[in-house]
C-alpha cells in the first residue's frame, strides 16, 4: 500500500490536500456528463429532437434502478478509506470481494427484470406515445448492460476510497474518446458498420464502459496495488456474514435515499410529459446541463467521506470538523464560478445539442430559476458526506428524503397547474433550501456530540479444534 493517504497529510492544510483530490475528481464527473451529452449532441443534431426525448424519458428509471448499487457502493468507500488509513490490506481486500459479487448479483438482477417489464415502466412514467417506439429498445439495451455498469462502477469507487481520483480520470478519458468517435459511426455506418439509430448511443456506451474497466484493471496490476484483480480478492467474493451486514446497514439507507430522489424524478417527469415532448426535451436539456454543476457538488460530498473515512480508521478524528469546513467552503468557491459560467453561456451550450428555439429558450428559463440553488445541495452533500464517513447515516438520509418528498414533489404539483413548468423547476431551490437547513440542525446539534470509532472489524476467529481424548494403549 504505497500511495499517499491525502487526508492524513500534516504537510498541507485540508483544503490543499482536498483540492488536489478533487481535481482529478471532478474531472472525471466532468468528462462523464460529457460522454452522455455527447450522446444527446449525436442524437439531437443526427436524428432529431424526438430521438433526443425518448434517450431522455427513462432517466429516472435508470436512476431509481441503479440507486441501490450505490448506496453500496458508497459504504464500500467509506470501509475502503477506513481500511486505507488503518494500513489493513486483508481487510481493504474483504470489501472489495464482497462488493464485487454484491455488483454483479444485483446487476444481472436489474436486467432480467428491466427487460421483462420496461413497456410496463414507461407507460407508468407517461412516456409521450410519439416516442415510446424508440424508448422502449433504447431502454432494454441501455439495462443489459447492468452487470458491467456495476463492476465498472465498484472499481473506481473502491480507487477513489484509497485516495486515488488521477487513475479512474485516465479511464474515463478512454471511455469519452471511444463515445465520441464509436457513436457517430454507428449512427452514420461509418467503416462498413451498420447503421443502429437511436441504439448506436446505447451500444457506444457499453463499448466504452467495457474498455474503461480492462483499463482500470490493467493500471492496478501494473501499480501492484492491493485492489488489483487477483485470487485474494476472489476468495472473498463469498462474503463474510458481519461484513455483509456492515455494508448492508450503512448502504441501504444511502440506497433508499438515492431511491427516493429518483421517485421524487419519476414523479417530476410524469408531471413534466404531460406539457408534450417538447416539455420532455427540454428537461432532458436542463438535466445534461444541471450535472456539470450537480457533480462536482457530489463530488466534493464524497471526498469528504473519504477523508473523514481515512481519518477514523487513522484514529484521527480531530480532523473532522476541519474537513467539514474544508469541503463546503470549496463547495461555494467551486460552485460559485461553474453556475457563472453556465449563466453566461447556456444559451449557447443548450444550442449544441437542441437545435428547436422554443425548446432552446424554455431550458434557458428553466435553468435561471433553479442554477443558483444547487450551492445549497452541494453544502447538503458536504456535510453529509462527513456524516456518513463515521457511519452516521440514518437521519442524514431520513433529512434528505424529508425535504424531497415532504417539499420538492408536493410543491411542485402545487406549482405546476398555476406556472407551468416554471412552478415544477421553482420546487428545486424550496427544497434545496430545506435540506441544507435540516442538516445544519442535525450536524451541529446532534452529531458533533457522537463518539467516532472505526467500522472495519476483522472476522471472528475459527474455533479451535476440539482435541480427542488420548485413547488408552491396547495390547
Amino acid at each position: 500500500m504505497q500511495q499517499r493517504r491525502l487526508a492524513l497529510d500534516d504537510s498541507r492544510p485540508i483544503w490543499q490536500a482536498m483540492l488536489v483530490f478533487l481535481l482529478p475528481l471532478m474531472l472525471s464527473n466532468v468528462l462523464q456528463s460529457a460522454s452522455a451529452t455527447l450522446n444527446s449532441i449525436y442524437l439531437g443534431r443526427l436524428i432529431g429532437v424526438q430521438a433526443l426525448a425518448a434517450a431522455s424519458s427513462f432517466f429516472p428509471i435508470v436512476f431509481f434502478t441503479i440507486s441501490f448499487f450505490v448506496g453500496i457502493a458508497n459504504a464500500s468507500t467509506v470501509l475502503i478509506g477506513q481500511a486505507y488509513g488503518a494500513r489493513n490490506e486483508e481487510r481493504l481486500k474483504a470489501v472489495a470481494g464482497t462488493t464485487l459479487s454484491l455488483a454483479l448479483s444485483l446487476g444481472i438482477i436489474v436486467a432480467i427484470v428491466t427487460w421483462i417489464f420496461m413497456p410496463q415502466l414507461l407507460h407508468l412514467i407517461g412516456c409521450p406515445p410519439d416516442i415510446f417506439d424508440q424508448s422502449l429498445p433504447y431502454a432494454r439495451v441501455t439495462f443489459a448492460s447492468f452487470p458491467l455498469i456495476f463492476v465498472y462502477f465498484a472499481y473506481v469507487t473502491f480507487i477513489r476510497g484509497t485516495g486515488d481520483a488521477r487513475t479512474p480520470l485516465l479511464a474515463l478519458i478512454v471511455s469519452v474518446a471511444l463515445i465520441l468517435l464509436v457513436t457517430p459511426a454507428l449512427i452514420r455506418g461509418w467503416f462498413g458498420l451498420p447503421q443502429l439509430g437511436i441504439l448506436s448511443a446505447a451500444y457506444a456506451g457499453i463499448a466504452a464502459n467495457f474498455v474503461a474497466w480492462m483499463f482500470l484493471l490493467v493500471a492496478l496490476r501494473l501499480e501492484k496495488n492491493p485492489l488489483a484483480l487477483d485470487m485474494s480478492i476472489v476468495r472473498h467474493m463469498w462474503p463474510e456474514r458481519q461484513l455483509l451486514a456492515t455494508i448492508f446497514r450503512l448502504g441501504i439507507p444511502s440506497g433508499i435515499q438515492i431511491a427516493m430522489v429518483s421517485l421524487a424524478e419519476i414523479a417530476v417527469i410524469s408531471l413534466v410529459n404531460r406539457f408534450g415532448s417538447s416539455a420532455t426535451a427540454a428537461y432532458g436539456a436542463v438535466n445534461q446541463i444541471v450535472s456539470y454543476v450537480q457533480f462536482p457538488a457530489i463530488s466534493i460530498g464524497i471526498a469528504a467521506s473519504i477523508f473523514g473515512a481515512q481519518s477514523i480508521g487513522a484514529k484521527r478524528v480531530d480532523r473532522l470538523m476541519t474537513i467539514a469546513r474544508a469541503a463546503v467552503a470549496l463547495n461555494w468557491s467551486v460552485g460559485a464560478v461553474l453556475i457563472a459560467l453556465v449563466y453566461l453561456f447556456d444559451r449557447a451550450i443548450l444550442s449544441l445539442f437542441i437545435t428547436d428555439p422554443q425548446v432552446v429558450e424554455t431550458a434557458h428559463e428553466l435553468l435561471v430559476i433553479t442554477l443558483w440553488s444547487y450551492l445549497l445541495f452541494g453544502t447538503s452533500a458536504s456535510l453529509s458526506g462527513v456524516m456518513r464517513s463515521s457511519g452516521a447515516v440514518l437521519w442524514p438520509t431520513l433529512l434528505s428524503v424529508i425535504s424531497i418528498w415532504g417539499v420538492e414533489v408536493p410543491v411542485a404539483y402545487a406549482l405546476a397547474p398555476h406556472y407551468g413548468l416554471r412552478g415544477v423547476w421553482t420546487a428545486y431551490p424550496i427544497a434545496f433550501a430545506c435540506g441544507v437547513a435540516f442538516q445544519l440542525i442535525y450536524f451541529f446539534g446532534f452529531w458533533r456530540r457522537k463518539k467516532f470509532t472505526s467500522l472495519i472489524a476483522e472476522p471472528p476467529p475459527p474455533s479451535p479444534p476440539t482435541e480427542r481424548a488420548a485413547e488408552p494403549l491396547t495390547t
